[in-house]
């Protein structure tokens, strides 16, 4: 029998590579995805929230991380997701920050670590070793809730469960790296939700809903498709030839604003001109979808 590619199965046992590095003069066990890994992801901030964006196979993957964290018990363990598994974000083509999830209070991620921890990156040279997620529990889980939609209610998005309090949950920007942290009862909350996204697509995106304190993981059945599309209209417009013009001293600041080359704009101005154009840019690479792409 031909073993499935680990790399590309989201199964219950997730293999991982080990690092133990010093942060904050604290040992952490740092655990990474492998090389080969197929899943990409990216970040953005938009709306007081921090996103988490991805395709099904990546959702699938982030809820099996999630799972196997809520079972740690060696203290200062963090997932870390990092370049190359990083996509510029798919809306304007910015830089996505490094994701780190973490189980509190086990590991309760300082700023001065976090700064540390990005200062390494990306990580190099062998790791320490690797690591197996065991994450059956979360196949039965859902198993259950397909068996109770199949039976009770066949329309309904969420199983009923009672309401679990977001008490220590973390979803900030924090030394340059983005924290998704939060007790282990809550991470299997999230694990589930996370894992669910990918059978439930509206309007070509899935999207958690509402129980992360500012931070949200959103699916996008074109993904891949998107970040290709941003990356190009931002490569287009930063290298495309600057306007020629013979401006008079007496013309209007709009005007001469206007002939600034986009590379030598801030960078506000860059992301709402990338913005501008990645819309249509999508339309004409990604046959068949009008995007009501919201960031």
């Amino acid at each position: 029998m031909i073993r499935p590619d680990a790399t590309r199965d989201v199964g219950p046992r997730v293999k991982l590579h080990r690092r133990v590095l010093r942060l904050d003069g604290v040992d952490h066990t740092v655990l990474t995805l492998r090389p080969g890994t197929q899943a990409r992801f990216a970040t953005n901030y938009e709306h007081e929230t921090w996103h988490v964006l991805t395709d099904s196979h990546g959702g699938r993957l982030l809820g099996r991380l999630l799972w196997g964290l809520a079972y740690q018990r060696v203290p200062n363990t963090l997932v870390l997701i990092d370049r190359p598994f990083l996509d510029p974000n798919p809306f304007d083509a910015e830089p996505s920050d490094p994701v780190v999830l973490a189980p509190g209070p086990l590991t309760p991620l300082t700023a001065q670590a976090a700064r540390q921890l990005r200062r390494m990156l990306p990580l190099r040279g062998n790791p320490d070793g690797t690591v197996r997620l065991q994450t059956p529990g979360l196949d039965k889980e859902i198993a259950a809730v397909r068996r109770w939609r199949e039976h009770v209610s066949p329309t309904a998005r969420w199983h009923y469960r009672d309401p679990v309090e977001p008490f220590g949950t973390r979803c900030a920007r924090l030394g340059g790296v983005v924290l998704f942290s939060a007790p282990p009862v809550i991470l299997r909350e999230w694990a589930r939700e996370v894992y669910e996204l990918a059978d439930w697509y509206h309007g070509g995106q899935s999207a958690s809903e509402g129980m992360w304190p500012g931070g949200e993981v959103q699916l996008w059945g074109q993904y891949h498709r998107m970040v290709s599309a941003a990356r190009t209209a931002r490569r287009d417009l930063l290298t495309g030839p600057a306007p020629e013009l013979d401006l008079p001293e007496d013309a209007p600041v709009s005007v001469r604003e206007a002939a600034v080359p986009v590379a030598q704009r801030p960078p506000r101005d860059v992301r709402e001109l990338v913005w501008s154009v990645v819309v249509d840019y999508q339309k004409r690479m990604i046959p068949g979808q009008g995007l009501g792409m919201s960031k």
